[in-house]
């Protein structure tokens, strides 16, 4: 039976990805932020460490922040809602250092083993870029570099490395208000006037599936998959490029 780490994974698309691999008889473990600080590498190696009798075989790095700013609020109304230092470093923080660190510990223990997979989930953001969203779509641009360089590292010990990148999503509870409100601002619309409809902009017609993303990941680190490393693959209905 594959172990399967999954950093995020209580919640929303990690929380797909786990219920996946649990139907496809994995072994899963998604600690909470109680359970494992993504930003602290001693906590990551503490926990690494513990789980080392068993090992992992594939770690899953989902948990990320995705915080809606402008670069310059050029209307003035929403200061809060402008690209500031505390915002980028929190995003960069979760979505870049996280995943390089939990990466890099785990890693060791994959090489030591000669097998394993790391996926990295990505954003359609990060090859298309998106208004509002330019430091995250930053840190998703990072993690497909980070998987194209460590696959080239890592392919000579057996160990692949992915990453999945979503596009427009179903609803998954996780957006706030709070949420709601900064990204209407980025997009110069007011929260009630959101788009939901999908029709136009998505060539397939309709939002994503949690579950298809979880299909996907599931795929990806499975030995049918076991020449795919390197690459970012898409699952956005056909809005963004491969």
């Amino acid at each position: 039976m594959k172990k399967v780490l999954v950093t995020g994974g209580s919640r929303g698309i990690g929380k797909a990805i786990t219920e996946k691999f649990l139907e496809h008889g994995y072994e899963v473990t998604a600690p909470t932020r109680l359970e494992l600080d993504l930003l602290d590498s001693e906590s990551i190696e503490k926990y690494v460490q513990a789980h080392k009798e068993d090992g992992f075989d594939i770690i899953v790095n989902n948990a990320g922040i995705n915080l809606p700013r402008l670069l310059v609020d050029v209307k003035g109304e929403k200061p809060e809602y402008e690209l500031n230092e505390d915002s980028f470093g929190k995003m960069f923080a979760v979505n870049v250092k996280g995943v390089f660190l939990c990466a890099q510990a785990v890693a060791r223990e994959l090489v030591k083993q000669g097998h394993g997979v790391i996926l990295n989930m990505s954003s359609e953001s990060g090859k298309e870029g998106s208004q509002g969203q330019s430091a995250y779509s930053a840190t998703k641009g990072a993690v497909d570099s980070f998987t194209r360089s460590w696959a080239k590292e890592l392919g000579k010990y057996n160990v692949r490395v992915v990453a999945c990148a979503p596009g427009i999503m179903e609803a998954t509870g996780l957006r706030t208000t709070a949420y709601n409100e900064a990204l209407a601002y980025t997009r110069g619309v007011k929260p009630e006037d959101l788009s939901t409809d999908y029709s136009k902009v998505i060539p397939i017609g309709r939002d994503g599936k949690l579950d298809e993303v979880g299909s996907l990941v599931a795929y990806l680190v499975s030995d049918q998959a076991s020449y795919i490393t390197g690459t970012t693959v898409n699952i956005s209905g056909g809005k963004s490029r491969g």
